[in-house]
């Protein structure tokens, strides 16, 4: 299945040049290197000419298989083009990601690093918390002291008006970045877009195993849609909001039509040579918890949007929050003692957008 062929539109272009002189000669740390979206910004960042390049993920294989993916394509390993290393850390380890910053000095750093997975988290909030928000908050804090030039986080469209724990930490992940970016001279801002086919937890892969197995396909709900983009079009859009960025925004894509979810799996089982509900049947199996019928238009098309040299890409301000570091402490102090329930009420208390589903 060639993803490109499950969009209901064309994928959007990028200004390469732009980008590459955002990217070139520049030391850049990404963290949660071996996910889908770290691991495609090290791609995507390699090509550009860095001149160090440094991937930080607590998970090993991931990296692991990254580094060697590299080493297949840049083969002069003692003398590579781009001078780069792999570190075992997690962002949540402020001493750990400190001595990080110290000896590598980055000048750019793209914060990929989160837990993304809406129903896993519903049931282990705790680790959401950590990760999201005080491994966040780490991150925004060592950029400034360390005077990154820019930090771009990368963001979800969760965030917006959220029902599940994972898009309120991201909410509140958003507001440490503009924190961050009203007392810093380092250039803050982050990326918000919704599903990316292909990429690890996404339908795609799961549809293609039930396809491969014989099926049933399973779909949540016979009316549930999603806004789809590509991997190499979300990193590309990771990259060209970081070079336009000024600091303190929050970077929206136009992502066109949504995609209904079971057109999205009728289209796969065709692609795939078979008859749906004949060859292969599809199964409705109920919302899973904190899942919305209807995410969020990522570009509302009632409010007038700053717009950037990008007709595709808009400019959503966010909003500052003089508090964010007094909640954070008090995060840090309580939330190992709290039930899940517990969290999610607390993180209520600070993101009031945030709908708790019982």
């Amino acid at each position: 299945v060639n993803v490109e062929d499950l969009l209901s539109r064309n994928v959007v272009e990028l200004d390469t040049e732009g980008i590459h002189e955002f990217i070139a000669n520049k030391r850049i740390l990404v963290t949660g290197a071996g996910g889908s979206i770290g691991s495609e910004l090290v791609r995507q960042i390699i090509q550009h000419q860095p001149s160090d390049l440094l991937l930080l993920d607590i998970y090993e294989n991931g990296v692991y298989d990254l580094q060697m993916e590299l080493n297949r394509h840049y083969k002069d390993i003692d003398k590579p083009i781009v001078k780069r290393k792999v570190l075992i850390g997690s962002v949540y380890n402020f001493e750990r990601m400190k001595s990080v910053f110290e000896e590598f000095q980055p000048q750019l750093v793209f914060h990929a690093a989160a837990y993304k997975h809406v129903p896993l988290m519903e049931d282990s909030a705790v680790e959401a918390v950590r990760t999201n928000i005080i491994g966040t908050y780490n991150v925004c804090q060592l950029a400034h002291e360390y005077h990154v030039q820019k930090m771009v986080l990368v963001s979800s469209d969760k965030a917006v008006r959220p029902t599940n724990i994972m898009g309120a930490t991201k909410r509140f992940a958003e507001l440490i970045m503009k924190h961050f970016d009203c007392q810093s001279e380092t250039k803050y801002s982050a990326v918000r877009f919704g599903n990316v086919l292909g990429s690890n937890g996404s339908v795609v892969p799961l549809f293609k195993r039930q396809i491969e197995s014989g099926g049933p396909v399973t779909v949540t709900d016979i009316n549930i849609i999603r806004y789809f983009m590509t991997i190499p079009e979300a990193v590309g859009l990771i990259l060209q909001s970081g070079a336009y960025a000024k600091g303190g925004e929050i970077f929206i894509l136009d992502m066109g039509e949504p995609v209904r979810i079971i057109d999205l799996a009728e289209k796969m089982i065709r692609l795939a040579g078979l008859r749906p509900y004949k060859d292969i049947d599809i199964k409705i199996t109920g919302l899973r918890p904190g899942e919305k019928l209807f995410e969020e238009l990522l570009v509302d098309k009632n409010i007038d949007h700053e717009k950037t040299e990008n007709k595709k890409i808009f400019i959503d301000k966010a909003d500052d929050n003089d508090h964010v570091d007094g909640e954070v402490q008090r995060i840090k102090e309580i939330f190992e003692s709290l039930k899940n329930q517990e969290i999610k009420e607390m993180i209520q208390g600070i993101i009031p957008s945030y709908s708790i589903k019982k």
